[in-house]
């Protein structure tokens, strides 16, 4: 196929999270026909995600391309915003940033190990007292050891994001098959009504993608987690102007603000299959954490409890690139969906025309799994 032909490309993009409805929009704004399969789209783990766009604050040792792939996407998303925004609706990003704070001294240690590697790889996060936390955001405990200040992560509302990229999907061309997809080849889409040919098939179905190509089987699995969304009251403190994202008792926390008075909770992460049910000791969990970090979410309406799963890679870097029948996927994003999605569509979009994956995306190639795999 030549590149000219790419820019014409039928294009079936399979699944309807924030990383399928980025690749659609931007491969209809490139010039593709394209249809997206989803029973559901905007749903599943975008839908409860909190909504950080945090490369620095989820860093850590050993992860190094995993942090240059979100700090290169990071870059991208003022821009991805504002288009969103022109062909869609406003998103409503969050940019004060973010704070990690530590609750007992073995979560400080954990938080000295994190400061000292951002300071090696040359990253900025300044570590602080908890007092100079509790000046930043008040209604912070006063029991908080330590905390890193991270000025550069931002967040997104999440739902927003999503009903964003619906509405310029729509308006860019994008037809969305509300069925499920049953097996997928190149140039092939079989549903349950039938098969629907095509040029190019993007997998991007999240956790479930591991069921749909032979390539990716046992390298994405679903880690379930469970969120809270709370609601404060008049008579209460609002909710904390900037992400506040805290080690309790070694278990991570996170509490994002919006700008509608409600913060997202989260996130519990376990191994359940397929499982979405919302037990009641994650809820505990969850409660009794956010409540030691900011007392004043005691005094919260509880308006929803939640569980997705998010799609993780053996290594923590996603999948991006071509498997050896020409089938494009984009997977395994694990934590970072909603920050990855302008890159991973950037690189898609790439790939469509005809082109190599860019930047900090080319490690995230799946062709890596069979190398490491040989050594």
């Amino acid at each position: 196929m030549t590149t000219e032909s790419r820019k014409q490309a039928r294009v079936a993009v399979v699944g309807g999270g924030v990383i399928g409805l980025a690749v659609a929009w931007r491969a209809a704004v490139a010039g593709h026909a394209v249809t997206l399969f989803d029973p559901e789209p905007a749903a599943g783990a975008s839908w409860v995600a909190g909504g950080m766009l945090a490369p620095v604050a989820e860093a850590w040792p050993g992860e190094e391309a995993v942090l240059e792939l979100g700090e290169e996407s990071l870059a991208q998303w003022p821009q991805f915003a504002d288009e969103l925004t022109t062909d869609g609706a406003d998103p409503v990003m969050n940019t004060a940033g973010t704070i990690i704070a530590a609750w007992d001294p073995g979560d400080a240690a954990q938080l000295e190990v994190l400061a000292d590697y951002l300071r090696r790889v040359g990253r900025g996060a300044e570590l602080v007292h908890g007092h100079e936390l509790r000046k930043r955001v008040p209604g912070l405990t006063s029991r908080l050891r330590a905390g890193l200040v991270v000025p550069g992560d931002l967040a997104v509302d999440n739902r927003r994001l999503l009903k964003a990229l619906l509405l310029a999907g729509e308006r860019r061309g994008v037809d969305y098959r509300r069925e499920w997809v049953e097996a997928v080849g190149p140039g092939t889409v079989r549903t349950e009504s039938g098969e629907f040919d095509c040029d190019e098939v993007v997998l991007a179905a999240g956790a479930r993608t591991g069921a749909l190509h032979d390539e990716l089987r046992g390298l994405v699995r679903p880690l379930k987690g469970e969120i809270l969304r709370l609601r404060a009251r008049r008579t209460s403190l609002p909710p904390p102007p900037m992400t506040v994202r805290a080690v309790v008792e070694n278990r991570p926390l996170y509490l994002v603000p919006r700008s509608d008075g409600e913060v997202v909770v989260g996130a519990t992460q376990y191994e359940a299959g397929f499982d979405e049910t919302v037990a009641a000791g994650g809820v505990r969990e969850l409660l009794d954490a956010a409540e030691r970090v900011y007392p004043s979410v005691a005094e919260y309406e509880l308006a929803e409890t939640a569980a997705g799963l998010r799609s993780a890679s053996t290594d923590n870097l996603p999948l991006i690139g071509r498997l050896s029948d020409g089938v494009i996927v984009a997977t395994g994003h694990y934590r970072n969906g909603l920050l990855h999605a302008p890159v991973t569509a950037r690189a898609v979009v790439a790939l469509l025309d005809g082109g190599e994956l860019p930047g900090a995306a080319r490690a995230a190639d799946p062709a890596r799994v069979e190398k490491e795999a040989s050594v």
